[in-house]
């Protein structure tokens, strides 16, 4: 793929780019379905069942009890946040600020649902840094639709934009869309191999990685 290096706005991922989240949501989840199941939920489920947003994941191991669990899971998830999840990755706001005063759009694609978004917002003070923002679907992954909505809203070609992102499912969404697409591989259990083998337009190993790059592009 052709890179600009020029791009007009960055697009980003939330959980395991801007927020290391995977301990707050194997927590909560374990929390709010463990008792219903009646056994254990291991990590390697929890994460397994990422794609959909917070009602489509909760109904993937409770599909008879979603709204109850949710309510629940909602709830740990707010009550743990400042525990498990207490801010966004060192450098992640110097970034964002970076951008914001250049003028330069910032959009937010993520998986999460509208809940867990608005209570990652709320305690991690995210509100005002995006100036478009497309969550997850109940029925699994729709970041290539999410994406073009963004780009429609800036009024952008994909070229114009690049998305910053750690699953190797972003990879194939950014694809799809023809997006140029960083992966971010500096979550504790970022796929670095995974990502490898499809070959992003780069892989940016440390936020501070990020920042030069960006800076090198957009500044």
């Amino acid at each position: 793929m052709n890179i600009s290096t020029k791009f007009k706005c960055v697009i980003f991922d939330l959980d395991g780019t801007i927020v290391d989240s995977i301990p707050l949501y194997v927590e909560a989840c374990r929390l709010a379905v463990g008792s219903v199941v009646q056994r254990s939920i291991s990590e390697e489920e929890i994460v397994a069942a990422f794609g959909p947003d917070d009602e489509g994941f909760i109904r993937t191991f409770v599909p008879d009890a979603v709204e109850t669990c949710l309510e629940q899971f909602l709830f740990h998830y707010r009550r743990l946040h400042l525990t498990l999840c207490p801010k966004p990755f060192d450098g992640i706001i110097e970034i964002l600020n970076w951008l914001k005063s250049r003028h330069i759009p910032i959009g937010l694609v993520t998986g999460k649902g509208s809940g867990t978004l608005a209570i990652t917002f709320d305690e991690l003070g995210l509100e005002g840094y995006f100036d478009a923002i497309e969550t997850g679907s109940p029925h699994g992954g729709n970041k290539p639709e999410c994406l073009r909505r963004v780009l429609r809203q800036f009024q952008l070609s994909p070229s114009e934009a690049v998305y910053i992102g750690d699953a190797p499912t972003d990879i194939t969404a950014c694809r799809e869309v023809s997006i140029p697409i960083y992966s971010a591989a500096w979550a504790t259990l970022v796929d670095v191999p995974k990502l490898q083998s499809l070959q992003p337009d780069r892989i940016v190993h440390s936020i501070e990685e990020l920042k030069f790059i960006l800076y090198d592009e957009l500044g």
